[in-house]
């Protein structure tokens, strides 16, 4: 199995975690490419970072994405609205969990305001290591988004 390649980015919002997120991902060994924004930005727009890293993600089926914003709904809305994304906002393991076996999500959406980053690491670890069914119920599904995205 080819190695997936993740893309991670984040708003004004996000930024913390996001350089949180970084060191959480060097201690597991996984390599990722920042998209920014390389430093903080108090006005930055979160569908600007969306945008760069799903399109990155649409490329290439062995590409995910991660993307942090203060409620991780906007980068959602942002995020899906790129041709071949199933993006998620993940607020536990279980949603981590199943966007990833059923749903075969490529983009993970994580909320940055209020929300301990230890939970963040959990909803991180379950969606990373989560692979995708390959049921074919689950492919059919999806099969019907791709249908439907062309």
């Amino acid at each position: 199995m080819k190695k997936e390649t993740i893309f991670l980015a984040s708003d004004h919002a996000g930024f913390k975690v996001k350089q949180n997120i970084k060191k959480f991902l060097d201690r597991k060994k996984i390599s990722y490419h920042d998209l920014g924004p390389k430093e903080y930005i108090a006005n930055d727009d979160y569908p600007d970072y969306a945008f760069k890293v799903a399109s990155r993600v649409a490329r290439n089926k062995n590409y995910k994405g991660i993307l942090v914003c203060g409620s991780g709904i906007g980068m959602v809305i942002a995020a899906n609205k790129v041709k071949g994304i199933r993006a998620v906002a993940a607020y536990d393991k279980y949603s981590a969990k199943f966007s990833k076996s059923h749903n075969d999500s490529n983009v993970l959406c994580l909320r940055a305001k209020n929300f301990p980053f230890r939970r963040t690491k959990k909803i991180l670890s379950t969606w990373l290591n989560t692979r995708f069914s390959e049921e074919d119920r689950h492919n059919h599904r999806i099969k019907k988004i791709w249908d439907y995205e062309k």
